[in-house]
């Protein structure tokens, strides 16, 4: 599988598996804005991504962010395979002293793209739905 993208920023990086093997593709950060009433952060990647049609790609923390202070706002972000945007990633700030000395510096790797299957199809309503082991068991059914 291919990975297209396009620069959209002199400073951009290409997305890049760090490692053989490696399920995602590190991105990193050309710019940041910080909104003191929201306390979230927005960096800027320089990066469009067309995710192949029929997958989705999924955006990651890395697993970095522990040393940031920061937190992904959307926990994962989705790129459907239609958009061909610029790739953005906000950040909640946890803890603004720690955060303002330690957060995600331009050139950082900040987020992690993992590209995985997805199937699309029609939604369909139906009076009842087919009967299953778990039922409507929700939160903490199944045990600890």
């Amino acid at each position: 599988m291919s990975l297209l993208f396009k620069k959209l920023h002199p400073e951009a990086k290409a997305p890049k598996q760090m490692n053989p093997g490696d399920a995602g593709y590190d991105i990193t950060a050309v710019s940041s804005t910080y909104d003191r009433l929201t306390k979230i952060i927005t960096y800027n990647t320089g990066l469009a991504i067309k995710v192949p049609d029929g997958f989705v790609g999924l955006l990651f923390m890395r697993s970095s962010v522990y040393k940031t202070g920061l937190s992904l706002c959307n926990a994962t972000g989705v790129l459907d395979s239609g958009f061909l945007g610029e790739v953005t990633a906000k950040f909640n700030v946890l803890n603004l002293q720690f955060a303002s000395e330690n957060m995600y510096q331009l050139g950082d790797r900040i987020i992690q793209l993992v590209i995985v299957p997805c199937e699309s199809g029609e939604a369909i309503e139906v009076d009842e739905l087919p009967k299953s082991q778990r039922g409507t068991g929700g939160y903490g059914s199944t045990g600890v």
